[in-house]
């Protein structure tokens, strides 16, 4: 029971310093982002002031939040509305990926035929006698 208090402890004190290294590094890049960029949504183009700043975040472009370059190069503010947009727009495209979806067709796979545009100037052309 002791050795599993104990283990219990470790972790706890593991996981809120890795929490509080989290927040002092996002807390750190957001600062210069902050100071780098307009306080401009890179989207919706949406302005911010001091009063609704919590509403605006960095987006890491590479997605890796380790990279944080000092010119803010792998960074941009996005609200936070286009900031949940863009990671759900990266979680569906390595859904299709996975699911074979997003690789370029093969020489001998089945593709689209139909041309839905075949004869349109022909008709066109009969609208305009």
């Amino acid at each position: 029971m002791v050795k599993d208090s104990a283990k219990s402890a470790r972790t706890d004190l593991l996981i809120a310093e890795a929490i509080r290294n989290r927040q002092n590094r996002e807390a750190g890049y957001r600062e210069r982002a902050l100071k780098i960029y307009p306080w401009i949504c890179g989207r919706c183009a949406r302005e911010f002031t001091q009063q609704n700043l919590r509403e605006l975040t960095v987006h890491h472009r590479d997605h890796n939040h380790e990279n944080n370059p000092p010119d803010g190069s792998n960074w941009e503010l996005l609200c936070l509305y286009c900031h949940d947009n863009e990671h759900a727009r990266q979680l569906d495209a390595e859904a299709a990926r996975r699911a074979g979806m997003g690789a370029p067709a093969s020489p001998g796979s089945q593709r689209a035929t139909a041309n839905p545009f075949a004869h349109l100037k022909d008709l066109l052309t009969r609208q305009n006698d």
